[in-house]
């Protein structure tokens, strides 16, 4: 089974180009994954300048690749649900280079608003951000059902 879903920001704008003679839309685009380190191995990561993030190319087709390349900008958070796909391709001096790609079948666009707009520096919606001062606790959980 080859199945991937992602979810990270892009590091660019999409770029989007026609196939020749079909006129097919293809949008080429990378996001940056978060590897959902603790605070210290992020700190322990950032100090040896080793990358906290993944970064993984991504290749949309048809209308979903004019829509990305119309919606999407640099920093926008965006979910991915696609396969993995391998190739290869000679360099004009004979190396071999091997590439490892998502196609994506599926993007959802987990921001929304002008493509001019920058992103928020941090998540509004990360958990354990919030003021939880109007909650309290359960005395006795014997009427939980769960």
């Amino acid at each position: 089974m080859n199945s991937v879903v992602l979810i990270g920001r892009l590091v660019r704008d999409p770029e989007l180009r026609f196939v020749p003679g079909s006129g097919m839309a293809v949008a080429n685009f990378t996001m940056a994954i978060d590897k959902g380190l603790t605070r210290e191995k992020k700190q322990e990561f950032e100090s040896q300048g080793k990358p906290t993030a993944d970064f993984v190319r991504i290749v949309v087709w048809g209308k979903q690749a004019e829509n990305c390349s119309q919606y999407l900008a640099k920093g926008k958070l965006v979910a991915i649900q696609g396969s993995i796909q391998s190739g290869s391709y000679k360099t004009n001096t004979g190396e071999t280079r091997y590439t490892t790609d998502v196609l994506a079948n599926r993007v959802e666009f987990l921001e929304w608003g002008d493509k001019s707009q920058s992103s928020p520096k941090n998540d509004d919606f990360s958990f354990g951000s919030g003021n939880f001062d109007d909650f309290q606790s359960i005395e006795d959980d014997d009427d939980v059902p769960f």
